[in-house]
């Protein structure tokens, strides 16, 4: 290592970090660094993990702080939920990359109340210390989620996948190998907004973390309980497991409902654009105008919910939500390595 890359290595504490960050990533590729920001200057692009937008103000990464809802006998943030119902419909929520299940709590009760069962797990790597999600890999996202829908599958009669962000091209990427019957997709992160990102696998050893850019809400004082700092390592893997999802997009062939803000600085437009242009089924795009990129606890949320409870009641009810035209038979998916058990 050269003496220019120890010293960005060492000391990177606070909002420095974020600059540091762009000075390694110029620094692998071969050009010359930024000046750092002035103080109270606005704050340089960070790289993107793809849950977050806006810094989180800094907690201790091996704790996380108690569920605000205030009802007695609340889960903590990062409790997995299990809501059963005895309806013929179950649905997968997933949340996003460095967040908990807090984060798409209030979806899956939504969904409840309207008689699906519904569960809320914790993916690997998330909900106890940032290191633990820079030591996993892309692949025990799909087999820990997968697993989940081999169970609702064996026990419902309908099972839909949902997730925010990371969870909602996780739930794409499970419909191109398992029989679900249909996808609800919020902000689904197929490409992100930084360009930095992209370094991550060549940047990760130099630049182990950088600042959390968690809370991309519009909403004042509302939190998703992120982890306070964001993993180069699984930035890495983030981007090689949006790759992969993309590739598997005309695999999917049951109907999907994208929930897109029209604000938003984690995920970029061409996300949903990928999604409309390439799934092998009906695909309809909903705008949510009020919210930004963790819409489940923002503004639109009641968007949120009545459009999923109503994607959900239709596919019962034997009708593509999309087309309104009758469904038959089960879904065409399934054929890919997670059906049988994941390799």
């Amino acid at each position: 290592m050269t003496a220019r890359a120890q010293r960005l290595a060492r000391g990177w504490t606070g909002a420095g970090i974020a600059t540091s960050f762009a000075v390694a990533s110029h620094a692998v590729a071969g050009g010359q660094a930024p000046a750092p920001r002035a103080p109270g200057g606005a704050p340089p692009p960070g790289p993107a993990a793809c849950h977050h937008g806006a810094m989180t103000p800094p907690v201790a990464d091996h704790l996380l702080p108690p569920d605000p809802v205030g009802e007695p006998g609340a889960l903590s943030p990062a409790e997995p939920f299990e809501l059963p119902a005895a309806g013929p419909a179950a649905a997968l929520v997933l949340h996003g990359f460095t967040g908990v299940p807090h984060s798409v709590r209030p979806w899956g009760r939504a969904l409840h109340g309207a008689g699906v069962h519904v569960s809320g797990p914790l993916l690997p790597g998330h909900g106890t210390r940032w290191e633990d999600l820079a030591g996993t890999r892309w692949e025990q996202w799909r087999d820990h989620a997968a697993a989940h829908v081999r169970r609702l599958r064996a026990e419902h009669d309908v099972v839909v996948v949902c997730g925010l962000s990371m969870g909602g091209a996780l739930a794409l990427h499970l419909a191109a190998l398992l029989p679900v019957d249909g996808v609800v997709a919020l902000n689904p992160a197929l490409s992100v907004v930084s360009r930095t990102a992209r370094l991550a696998p060549a940047l990760h050893r130099l630049v182990p973390s950088v600042p959390a850019v968690g809370d991309d809400i519009s909403l004042p004082g509302v939190t998703e309980h992120a982890y306070p700092r964001t993993p180069v390592a699984g930035v890495a893997q983030l981007g090689r497991f949006m790759v992969r999802t993309r590739r598997l997009l005309p695999s999917v062939t049951v109907p999907v409902l994208v929930l897109r803000s029209r604000a938003d600085g984690v995920v970029s437009d061409r996300s949903h654009e990928h999604v409309l242009r390439s799934v092998g089924g009906s695909v309809e795009l909903v705008r949510l105008d009020g919210s930004r990129h963790v819409a489940t606890l923002d503004r639109d949320a009641d968007v949120v919910h009545a459009r999923s409870e109503r994607f959900v009641a239709d596919l019962v009810a034997g009708t593509d939500p999309v087309t309104g035209r009758p469904l038959t038979g089960r879904p065409l998916t399934g054929t890919g390595p997670v059906a049988g058990g994941a390799r």
